[in-house]
């Protein structure tokens, strides 16, 4: 067996004792999208692979204790995290990829890190994680799914914007839990689409 093949198997092993059975099978679905999504745009296959192994590495981690390890590692937490602290599983992950997987490239760390909200001009790699996410084959809640599965294949701002868009309609129904930054990325891609809803 190859090192690099050891490598990817100590990641999956690892993954697996520290994730549920489901959020470990919806890791391996935004594995497998993430690296289709790199073969059809061109972004590097192995940088695709590890972010959407690692993007949600935080998740199982109790809220209480990702607020208090992000303290004691001085990583910003922000007012609206502090009362959503399920949004930091995002920048935790960034963090627990370098510390305990190894991960060095800075590229797949802020792919990690704007998964959950996603941002404004966000990067190739960063756009196709994020998106990754939102479509692997497991997930089957939000509306739209089809034509967005669609769209990622063949126009991948369009496909942000239409997944931004549904986000930002299911989270106004409880406009306490939108994060500034996703509307923020909403915006961007609303713009960059020429949409105007």
């Amino acid at each position: 067996m190859s090192k690099e093949k050891t490598e990817w198997n100590l990641i999956e092993m690892k993954l697996k004792k520290e994730l549920t059975e489901s959020r470990y099978r919806h890791t391996l679905g935004v594995t497998y999208t993430a690296c289709a999504l790199a073969m059809r745009y061109d972004e590097d296959l192995t940088k695709a692979r590890m972010g959407g192994l690692l993007h949600d590495c935080a998740k199982c981690i109790p809220n209480a204790e990702k607020i208090e390890i992000c303290r004691k590692k001085n990583i910003p937490v922000t007012e609206f995290e502090m009362e959503h602290p399920v949004l930091l599983h995002a920048k935790l992950g960034a963090y627990i990829a370098r510390k305990d997987y190894g991960c060095e490239d800075q590229d797949v760390l802020d792919a990690i890190t704007w998964h959950t909200t996603g941002k404004p001009d966000m990067t190739l790699l960063e756009k196709i994680v994020f998106i990754a996410d939102y479509i692997e084959p497991n997930r089957d809640k939000a509306p739209h799914l089809p034509a967005i599965r669609r769209a990622a294949f063949y126009d991948i701002n369009e496909c942000m914007y239409m997944i931004l868009k549904d986000t930002v309609e299911y989270l106004s129904e409880n406009p306490k839990s939108m994060d500034e930054t996703t509307i923020s990325a909403y915006r961007y891609y609303q713009k960059l689409t020429k949409h105007v809803d």
